[in-house]
């Protein structure tokens, strides 16, 4: 694998992030109505900051690198570490598919709860109470190892993780005011985004 390979397997992937993303959201919006929004300025830039890391730098750099885009940041290429990171990115798009099916109707791509709103428990949330979060972050770790640039590499852990950061616990806190004790047992037994660890 070369540089330019590993750069058009990241674009392959963040298509495929929005074949999964984009028609799920379009459905959700037309029959599904929001019943709770906490969303804010705060929300909103913590979106675009989010966006920024994973799309808009490394998207601009993949297709912009052979113009010298941020070239200057670049480091000797490793196959091998672009081959883990295509492999950390296919794991990536099918906790990203599998969250998508499992939340079904409840899917809201920010702090928003749906009429009719149900506290999902099975398949992937066994283990973890957000593992879309734990698929973004596998993207960040993807990004990383594929694009082997000191600035578009670790943009998308960094952008991705003042998102997490900041969101989390509001997130946890409204499910908590809309579940109570439910999601309070689901709290204490189930991890964050890793299982058995955070």
């Amino acid at each position: 694998m070369i540089r330019l390979t590993a750069q058009i397997v990241f674009l392959v992937g963040v298509v495929g992030w929005g074949a999964i993303r984009i028609p799920h959201e379009v459905k959700n919006k037309r029959r599904n109505r929001i019943d709770v929004s906490a969303v804010d300025g705060r929300e909103r830039l913590l979106l675009l900051i989010s966006l920024s890391g994973l799309g808009i730098v490394p998207i601009a750099y993949c297709l912009l690198a052979g113009r010298g885009f941020l070239a200057f940041a670049d480091y000797p290429f490793s196959a091998l570490q672009a081959g883990i990171g295509t492999a950390v990115f296919v794991a990536a798009l099918a906790l990203f598919l599998a969250t998508h099916r499992q939340l079904g109707r409840n899917w809201s791509q920010t702090l928003e709860l749906r009429e009719d709103h149900t506290l999902v428990t099975h398949g992937v949330y066994r283990l973890v109470r957000h593992p879309m979060y734990t698929a973004f972050f596998l993207w960040g770790l993807a990004q990383l190892l594929l694009l082997q640039n000191w600035i578009a590499g670790p943009a998308g852990l960094i952008g991705f993780g003042v998102l997490y950061a900041f969101r989390v616990q509001r997130e946890e806190s409204m499910m908590h005011a809309a579940f109570g004790q439910q999601y309070a047992d689901y709290m204490a037994r189930t991890k964050r985004i890793i299982p058995f660890i955070y």
